[in-house]
């Protein structure tokens, strides 16, 4: 047997078969952002991996197999506060972060109105699914990892792929279905790829990004433990509240388990799986609790929050990293536009909408900024006018961007090119220039 082989067999009876709950060893749950009582999962009560609930007052929770104490990180800014003396600032983000967090947010944001504003323009085709209003969710997650670390999203994509680095202007063509798209312009709103920031897709159907993203961390488990790699890589799949009720989720997060693989499961849960109300759809609404009954964490957290999605993602990535396992994480979060550009909306309450968009993400962290003296508003405005700037460039670059060529269609379906068959004169199509120009007869 090989060296390659006896590692492989090695790391496979190493795996740990009897999946354990692996509580934190520090859950920081709060931040000092306002933020209503009344949400479905309650904004300030907070589930750890065990099931119990937690409210924001209590410091200790009594487990059923022992004691472990909980920080919030009201007690974190305390504790800090003391050892760094009296007169150091109450922040839980340096200016550096939020300042990156603001811009990041702005730019899904500013993004994403530019979409609509192109889509009924008839700059871009078929579905377009909106992110606006869940900005805390990718922001607080996504710009906490590297670049070599994965990322894997739904068909609403668009700001995940911004977050994770590709440019505005690679996105922005890839909806206009031109050539300088991060796909070429074949994979439209629903498909952005990223070879190069490990984006691994967006994904039209719920549910298929999750083995993908499954499989992904696998791989750097694998290199880790049998390659003897120093990879300490992780994996983010981000998906719906809809997607839950599907079985891929179940047997992802039991494999995951099984084999304590470095990934992070996180619900987006918007209330809302297209027009189907996530109250009326799932006998158990808190998701959070399906974490603990495969073996890992499940924790819930205010997604119209970054500080308090940003403290609960540095936890569950810092899980991974150390090889304890995966986290699912439960962002209670809203979109604040219809399932996609031709939906009207018409199904929501709309107070249920105006509830939520008063407790816009970006409005609320600008308010923490600022409140906080982390940066002055000049420089925030000055966040906002660049990135106007750069968005407006981009709708410029891919309006001015070449459409892919009728050539490009035989490109990336087979592995032959010879798979398209043999035409009527006895030849392979592939090889007759009118079967490209779309004139040959089929």
């Amino acid at each position: 047997m090989s060296t390659g082989s006896a590692a492989a067999v090695k790391m496979i009876q190493s795996l740990n078969f009897a999946a354990q709950i692996r509580p934190c060893d520090r859950v920081l749950f709060e931040s000092p952002m306002p933020g209503p009582k009344t949400l479905f999962g309650s904004a300030h009560k907070h589930r750890l991996p065990n099931g119990s609930l937690l409210a924001s007052h209590q410091h200790q929770h009594q487990h059923r197999s022992g004691v472990s104490t909980v920080v919030c990180v009201s007690d974190v800014v305390k504790e800090k506060k003391t050892k760094l003396g009296a007169s150091s600032p109450n922040w839980l983000i340096t200016k550096k972060e939020g300042l990156e967090l603001y811009e990041d947010m702005v730019l899904g944001r500013t993004f994403e109105d530019m979409c609509a504003q192109m889509y009924y323009r008839g700059k871009m085709f078929g579905f377009v699914h909106l992110y606006n209003g869940q900005e805390a969710v990718s922001t607080g997650f996504i710009k906490l990892l590297s670049n070599e670390d994965c990322v894997v999203s739904t068909y609403r994509d668009h700001v995940h792929a911004l977050s994770k680095g590709v440019s505005a202007r690679a996105v922005m063509s890839e909806l206009f279905g031109k050539t300088t798209g991060c796909c070429r312009g074949q994979g439209g709103s629903m498909h952005m790829f990223s070879k190069e920031c490990n984006l691994l897709g967006g994904f039209a159907f719920i549910g298929e990004g999750i083995p993908v993203a499954t499989g992904a961390a696998f791989s750097m488990k694998y290199k880790r433990e049998v390659l003897n790699g120093n990879c300490d890589d992780v994996t983010v799949a981000f998906f719906g509240d809809g997607t839950c009720n599907n079985g891929q989720f179940f047997e992802c997060l039991n494999m995951a388990a099984l084999w304590k693989l470095p990934i992070i499961f996180v619900v987006e849960n918007n209330l809302w799986a297209i027009g189907m109300s996530h109250l009326r759809a799932t006998s158990v609404p808190e998701i959070w609790k399906k974490g603990p009954a495969f073996g890992m964490p499940g924790v819930h957290v205010d997604g119209m929050d970054v500080l308090k999605v940003r403290e609960v993602a540095k936890e569950a990535i810092a899980r991974a990293r150390r090889g304890e396992g995966p986290t699912l994480v439960e962002c209670e979060t809203y979109r604040f536009r219809g399932h996609s550009l031709a939906d009207p909306d018409e199904l929501r309450d709309p107070a249920e909408k105006a509830k939520y968009t008063v407790r816009d993400p970006i409005t609320a962290l600008k308010k923490y900024i600022l409140e906080n003296n982390v940066a002055s508003e000049a420089e925030l405005k000055a966040i906002d006018k660049k990135i106007e700037e750069v968005v407006e460039e981009a709708v410029e670059f891919a309006n001015e961007s070449p459409v892919p060529s009728r050539e490009q269609l035989l490109q990336n379906v087979f592995v032959d090119p010879k798979g398209f068959g043999i035409g009527p004169d006895g030849k392979y199509r592939c090889e007759d220039p009118k079967f490209t120009q779309g004139t040959a007869q089929v």
